[in-house]
C-alpha cells in the first residue's frame, strides 16, 4: 500500500505538547499535515494556569513540539489557548483557519485528571475535568464543524477511555465525561454524514503522564507511538468508517461496540414478570448492534416497534 499522507491537510490537535497527543501531532506533520498545536502548558491537575490567558513568556510543551515538527522540516504552529472555555475553544479553531486558510482533521485529545473516591470527589474536580475532556469537545467541535461541512470534508477524532466504556475507581468525573464524549462524536457523525464529515472515537491506553501513580512496571509496551497509527488514519481521507470507537491499546487495535440483547416482548410487565424473565433479557447469545449511521437512533425505535407489531398479532 502507498504511504498515507496529508499532503494540504490542516489538522488541530488538543493536549499536543506531551504524550499522546505529540505523537499525533508529530505524525501527522510527517506526513504533510500543517498542524496546530495545542497545549497550554498545565499540569497533570490543570490547575497551573490561568484558563482564560495562560502564560505566554516561557517556551512551553505546544511550542517544543513546533520547534520539533519545524527542525523535521514539517509546517505547524503552537496555541496556548485552553478548550475549558468556549473563547479558548474557538480561538484554537480560529488558529487554524487564520493561518492556514482551512480545518481538515480537529483531534480532541487534551485532558487532566482529578482522582478521589466518589464519597469525596468535590464538585470542583468533578466540573473541572468535564470541562476539559467533555465540555472542551464541544468548545472545538461547535466552531469547526460548520466549517468543516460547509467546504465538504472534515475528520474529526474525540478521545474517550476504558474510563468511559467501563468506568474505573476513584474517576467518576473522568468516566462521565469520557462517556459523554462518544454521545458528542455520534452526534456529529450524523450530523455530518451528508456534508463528507466524519467523526469517530479513539479509546487509547499508554504510559504517559496520565498514569502517574499508577504502578506500570508489569505493563507490556504501551508507548504512545502504538496509538498514533490508528488516530492518523481515523483522521485520513481513507477512513472507511464513521460513528464509531477504536480501542488502541498495547499493540491491540479493536473496534468497540455497544449492543443490546434481543430482548423479550409483552403486552404488559409486573415486577415479578421481570424478575421471571430477567436471564431471557439479558441474553447476549445473538447481540443486536444498530449502527450510528446512517440512522441508529431510529433503528433502535423501529426494531422495538416490531417487536412490539408481532407480539400483538400474537396476543
Amino acid at each position: 500500500m502507498d504511504e498515507l499522507r496529508f499532503d494540504g491537510r490542516v489538522a488541530v490537535v488538543t493536549g499536543g505538547g506531551r504524550g499522546l497527543g505529540r505523537s499525533y501531532a508529530m505524525l501527522l506533520a510527517s506526513r504533510g499535515a500543517k498542524v496546530v498545536v495545542n497545549d497550554p502548558g498545565g499540569s497533570l491537575a490543570g490547575d497551573d494556569y490561568d484558563p482564560v490567558h495562560p502564560p505566554p513568556e516561557a517556551p512551553g510543551p505546544a511550542e517544543e513540539v513546533v520547534h520539533e515538527i519545524a527542525a523535521a522540516g514539517g509546517q505547524a504552529v503552537a496555541n496556548t489557548d485552553s478548550v475549558a472555555n468556549p473563547h479558548g475553544g474557538k480561538s484554537i479553531i480560529d488558529t487554524a483557519v487564520e493561518r492556514y486558510g482551512r480545518i481538515d482533521i480537529l483531534i480532541h485529545n487534551a485532558g487532566i485528571v482529578r482522582r478521589a473516591p466518589l464519597k469525596e470527589m468535590t464538585y470542583e474536580d468533578f466540573e473541572a475535568v468535564l470541562d476539559v475532556h467533555l465540555r472542551g469537545a464541544f468548545h472545538v467541535v461547535r466552531p469547526a464543524f460548520p466549517v468543516m461541512c460547509d467546504a465538504g470534508y472534515g475528520r474529526i477524532v474525540l478521545t474517550s477511555s476504558i474510563g468511559g466504556l467501563y468506568g474505573n475507581h476513584e474517576v467518576a468525573n473522568y468516566a462521565v465525561a469520557k462517556a459523554g464524549v462518544i454521545g458528542l462524536s455520534n452526534v456529529a457523525a450524523m450530523e455530518g454524514a451528508a456534508h463528507g464529515v466524519k467523526s469517530n472515537v479513539i479509546v487509547p491506553a499508554a504510559v504517559t503522564r496520565m498514569a502517574e501513580g499508577i504502578d506500570t512496571s508489569a505493563y507490556p509496551p504501551m508507548d504512545a507511538e502504538l496509538v498514533a497509527p490508528a488516530v492518523g488514519w481515523l483522521a485520513h481521507e481513507s477512513c472507511s468508517i464513521t460513528g464509531e470507537a477504536l480501542i488502541a491499546l498495547a499493540g491491540r487495535i479493536a473496534r468497540a461496540v455497544l449492543a443490546e440483547t434481543p430482548g423479550e416482548y409483552r403486552p404488559a410487565w409486573s415486577i415479578e414478570d421481570v424478575a421471571e424473565h430477567i436471564a431471557a433479557i439479558r441474553d447476549m447469545s445473538e447481540p443486536v448492534v444498530f449502527p450510528v449511521v446512517p440512522d441508529g437512533h431510529g433503528d433502535h425505535i423501529r426494531y422495538s416497534f416490531a417487536m412490539a407489531k408481532r407480539g400483538a398479532h400474537h396476543v
